[in-house]
């Protein structure tokens, strides 16, 4: 802890001496809502190069989108309606990654009582992520779980097109949804291409 509090006490400096921290005091106009993972080893600015300002980001465990409902608002919803709405996003990216914590669980049907607000969350997945044969069982993977995780993204950003704003926004061309895989281990950034069906290098 000593390391980060000894970086926020001269950050203050930091911020004096460059122009385009200042500046974004006066305003935000970020490209893109970046969905990912809270795991630490997944940095949104690193991975995409974005500079403070540039990615609207919301971290879930296990990148997960809640189904849209404003009868019972979520800190998600809201941030999902607000980037679209609001900031205008041009694109939304959901990034899941591999060595997933959360997806791995679901695939392996972990026992997971002993955190039960890590259980009720992971419900809202939903489904059980399956690659091109249907399940995957144990077996089927190694501990990258890139097929269920690469599954798992393609159905949020199924989900995401059931919140109105997105749905409107796709209708009239002016929102990008992308779905994106990490690999941990490589650096590796792969895109879902629609055309393909597959997730291919960027």
């Amino acid at each position: 802890m000593k390391s980060l509090i000894d970086h926020a006490r001269t950050f203050r400096d930091q911020l004096h001496q460059r122009a385009d921290l200042a500046a974004l005091a006066a305003g935000q106009s970020p490209e893109a809502l970046f969905i990912t993972c809270s795991d630490s080893r997944v940095v949104p600015s690193l991975i995409t190069g974005a500079r403070p300002g540039g990615l609207f980001e919301l971290r879930t465990a296990g990148n997960i989108v809640p189904a849209y409902r404003p009868e019972h608002p979520s800190g998600e919803t809201a941030t999902i309606e607000y980037a679209v709405e609001v900031l205008g996003v041009a694109d939304i990216v959901v990034c899941g990654h591999s060595h997933c914590g959360a997806v791995g669980a679901l695939v392996r049907g972990e026992d997971l009582t002993a955190v039960p607000a890590v259980s009720n969350w992971l419900a809202h997945a939903t489904h059980s992520p399956t690659g091109p044969e249907g399940p995957l069982e144990p077996g089927d993977h190694g501990p990258e779980v890139a097929l269920p995780v690469q599954a798992h993204v393609l159905a949020q950003l199924e989900r995401l097109r059931g919140y109105p704003c997105v749905e409107r926004r796709l209708a009239a061309g002016t929102l990008g949804l992308h779905g994106w895989f990490y690999e941990v281990h490589t650096g590796a950034v792969l895109e879902h291409r629609p055309a393909d069906d597959a997730f291919l290098p960027l």
